[in-house]
């Protein structure tokens, strides 16, 4: 048998059957995903002490409502651009946001009575809705505390990063 003969024996037999079996075993679970940037419908994040949420964006209608250094509450509209989206979403997806719990909080946390400043983001999409609220005091699992400290900077920061090209227009 020849080297080229060899060669295509190789790929007949073993590299085209495993593409094969990849295509067949991952299009169906790409194509039903639960949570795909096409189909992203809006996003809302609020935050503040408490049940007492003063503060809130919600991307759908680009409501930006927040209380300044002097607690005076500034109402602002903030688009976000749809490559800010499609960032945010393959972030979220990257930090594993939706594996997390619906609750991030210390076991023994009341959420009723507790004033700790907790942090609520809503990602709404076609087929689904993930919401998880995130207690800043929490401290059972560091890695998803340290992670879910991430999604807060990182929504944050793109929602001010947003908030910022609009005041310079």
């Amino acid at each position: 048998m020849s080297t080229r003969a060899k060669q295509i024996f190789l790929f007949l037999t073993i590299v085209l059957p495993f593409l094969g079996y990849c295509i067949i075993y991952y299009t169906p679970i790409i194509r039903n995903a639960p949570f795909r940037s096409d189909e992203f419908v809006s996003f809302q994040f609020q935050w503040g002490a408490g049940n007492d949420m003063p503060n809130i964006y919600d991307s759908a209608t680009g409501r930006y409502e927040y209380l300044d250094k002097n607690d005076s509450l500034i109402k602002t509209n903030v688009k976000l651009r749809q490559n800010d989206i499609i960032y945010l979403h393959n972030k979220m997806n990257e930090l594993g946001y939706w594996n997390f719990p619906d609750l991030i909080a210390n076991a023994e946390t009341d959420l009723n009575k507790s004033k700790v400043l907790r942090y609520v983001f809503t990602f709404k999409y076609k087929r689904k809705t993930k919401k998880v609220v995130y207690l800043t005091d929490y401290n059972d699992i560091p890695k998803l505390a340290t992670v879910a400290g991430q999604m807060k900077t990182l929504v944050e920061q793109t929602i001010n990063d947003a908030e910022e090209r609009y005041s310079k227009k």
